[in-house]
Parts: C-alpha cells; structure tokens; sequence
C-alpha cells in the first residue's frame, strides 16, 4: 500500500517542485493530486482518498489559512496531516498555524529528504 498526496500551490513550477521532492523522498506514493488554491483543494478532498496534504499558504481564492480552518472544521478532513510548505518567516505565524491544526513547517527552498522525515513523523513511514 503507498500514499496519496495533495499538493496544493498555486505555482504550478512549485507544485511540481514538491512532487518532485516527495518522489525523490524514497516514501512509497500511490497517486499525487493537484490543486491551486484551498477552495479546489477542498473539492478534491471532497472526492479522493487523501493521507496528507501539503499547501501552500498565500494563494487567490481560498488561503492555506482557510483551507486548514474549513478542515478543521470538518468531520472527516480534520484527522488528515496537513503540512505547509512556505517561505513565510514570521515565528508568529508560524506558530499561529501549528496551534491551529498545522502538524508541520517546511521553509522554501527544502530538501527531498525532509519530506521522507514528514511521512515518517506523521503517518509511521512507508506503507
């Protein structure tokens, strides 16, 4: 069994980027879903199977801010790891979103193998 992964940016050379990262990680992935903003990341939610996702935060529509709080809020989004893969550097905010559901930081530019320690942090490594 493997995972299946929401990327959601809305630079597509950034999502690619992160798909990229995540392969490279050595974690076993089923399928990666792709969205640009919360609001479409949302709807695949509403769809898909998905283990963990990784989001950006600044993006037009719907922030990753509201995408964690419409999760959250959520019966069955609110159990799903939710990652964010940012270049914010406030420690405010970043505090903010960890209080607020966010189960882990990654600061742009990043490294594959951080991903590989995500899903080994939060979903017990390869499946």
């Amino acid at each position: 069994m493997s995972y299946r992964v929401l990327v959601v940016d809305d630079s597509e050379i950034v999502r690619n980027i992160i798909k990229k990262a995540i392969n490279m990680s050595g974690v076993e992935i089923q399928t990666i879903f792709e969205a640009c903003n919360g609001k479409e990341a949302l709807a695949v939610l509403d769809k898909e199977w998905i283990d963990i996702v990784f989001t950006d935060l600044n993006m037009p529509e719907m922030t990753g801010f509201e995408l964690v709080e419409n999760m959250k809020n959520g019966d069955l989004l609110s159990d799903i790891p939710v990652v964010v893969v940012s270049s914010e550097q406030s420690t405010l905010k970043i505090e903010e979103l960890l209080s607020s559901g966010v189960r882990e930081y990654i600061k742009k530019p990043f490294r594959p193998e951080i991903f590989r320690d995500i899903f080994s942090r939060l979903l017990g490594g390869k499946k």
